[in-house]
C-alpha cells in the first residue's frame, strides 16, 4: 500500500577508505566507528557516541575496495610500476613538494630539505624508461620520509612503500585494467561504494583517495536519495597534478543529492593539497558548495582517517546529521522505482 516503513531503519554512515595495503574491512569499520564515537563524545553528542558503539540506532558500513588493487599483479617494471604510473607518481610527489614549498618561507628550517627532494625529481632527459623513473621517485619519496610530517610515525616505512600506495591514485584515475567483462579498475571500485550506499540515504565519510571515489559515485547516484552530509577528510580532490584534471564529471560540482559538504584538512597532511575545495568546485542546483576547515591533530601521523574522525569539529556535524536523518524518517527510504508496494 506504500513504501516500507522507513522510521524503524537506523541512520546510516558509509565510510570510504583511501590508499593503503590490504586491510580487514570489519576491523577497519570498528576502528573508524570507535574514532567517530570518540569525536562525537568530545563534541557533546554522547548519545550518538553510545549508539555508534552499540550499533543500535546507527548503522556503519565500510565500503572496502583495497583488495582490487592487489588482485592483479600484472604491472611490471622496476619498483612495480609501468611507465605511465611511474610518471603519475612522480607528478604526485612533485606536487606534494611544490605545495609544501608554497607554505614555507625561505627561512623556514624545513625549506632546504624540501628543495633537496624537488631536486631528486628533476630529470635532464638522460634517464629513460619506467625503471629509471621508478627508482628516481622512490629515492625522492625516501627523502620525504626522512624529515617533516612524513618522518613522524605512520603507515609508510620506506619510499618504495609510499610510492606503491601513491600509485593507487594513478591506477584508479587512468580508467584502465579491465576485467574479463571489460569493467575498468575504477568502475569496479565504484561498484563497491555503490553496493555500500545501497540506494538509501546515508551520511558519507570519505578519506584520501576514497574522497575521489565517493565523489564520482555520488555524481552517478539517484539524486532523489538524500545525502544529508558528505564529509571528506585528507582529500586530494583539488590536487593540480594527476587528480584534478581527471576527476569526472566535468566541470566538477557538488553532487545533486548532497545537502551539505564539509571538507577537513590538517596543515601537516601533505596529501590534502590545495584543500580549499570551495574555490574550485561549482555548486549543485541547491547552491551547495564544499566548505573547508582546518583541523589540528596531536602532532603524530595526521593523514590517518581515525585522526580526523576523533576530532570534534569533524564528528560533531556527523552526529547532528545522523540525528536529523533519523528524525526525518528517511533513513530507510529507497528510490520510488525500488519501493515495496502492496
Amino acid at each position: 500500500m506504500g513504501d516500507a516503513d522507513p522510521v524503524a531503519a537506523p541512520a546510516r554512515v558509509v565510510f570510504v577508505h583511501g590508499i593503503g595495503p590490504r586491510r580487514d574491512p570489519a576491523a577497519s569499520c570498528r576502528a573508524w566507528t570507535e574514532a567517530l564515537a570518540r569525536g562525537a563524545a568530545r563534541a557533546g553528542h554522547s548519545r550518538v557516541a553510545e549508539e555508534l558503539l552499540a550499533g543500535t540506532s546507527v548503522e556503519t558500513v565500510f565500503a572496502y575496495y583495497g583488495d582490487l588493487f592487489h588482485e592483479d599483479q600484472a604491472q611490471g617494471g622496476d619498483g612495480g610500476l609501468d611507465a605511465a604510473t611511474a610518471e603519475d607518481v612522480r607528478a604526485l610527489v612533485a606536487q606534494i613538494v611544490a605545495d609544501r614549498l608554497d607554505e614555507l618561507g625561505p627561512d623556514d628550517p624545513e625549506t632546504a630539505a624540501w628543495l633537496q627532494v624537488r631536486d631528486e625529481l628533476v630529470t635532464d632527459g638522460t634517464e629513460q624508461g619506467s625503471g629509471n623513473v621508478a627508482r628516481q621517485v622512490i629515492n625522492a619519496a625516501g627523502a620525504l620520509l626522512s624529515f617533516g610530517p612524513l618522518a613522524r610515525p605512520g603507515q609508510w616505512a620506506s619510499g618504495k612503500l609510499l610510492v606503491r600506495e601513491l600509485s593507487q591514485v594513478s591506477r584508479y584515475l587512468r580508467r584502465a585494467e579491465p576485467d574479463a567483462d571489460g569493467a575498468g579498475l575504477d568502475a569496479r571500485i565504484r561498484a563497491r561504494v555503490r553496493a555500500a550506499l545501497d540506494g538509501r540515504p546515508a551520511v558519507v565519510i570519505a578519506h584520501s583517495l576514497g574522497s575521489v571515489v565517493a565523489y564520482e559515485e555520488l555524481c552517478d547516484q539517484d539524486a532523489a536519495v538524500p545525502v544529508p552530509l558528505l564529509t571528506t577528510i585528507g582529500s586530494p580532490l583539488a590536487m593540480r597534478s594527476v587528480v584534478w584534471p581527471r576527476i569526472r564529471p566535468r566541470p566538477p560540482r557538488t553532487p545533486q543529492m548532497v545537502a551539505r559538504w564539509l571538507n577537513f584538512w590538517d596543515r601537516d597532511d601533505v596529501i590534502a593539497a590545495r584543500p580549499r575545495l570551495e574555490r574550485v568546485f561549482e555548486p549543485n542546483a541547491a547552491g551547495v558548495l564544499p566548505l573547508s576547515a582546518r583541523t589540528d591533530a596531536d602532532g603524530l601521523w595526521v593523514h590517518t582517517a581515525t585522526k580526523y574522525l576523533e576530532q570534534p569539529a569533524v564528528a560533531g556535524p556527523v552526529a547532528e546529521a545522523l540525528d536529523a536523518l533519523r528524525r526525518s524518517g528517511l533513513s530507510g527510504l529507497r528510490p520510488a522505482s525500488e519501493a515495496t508496494t502492496g
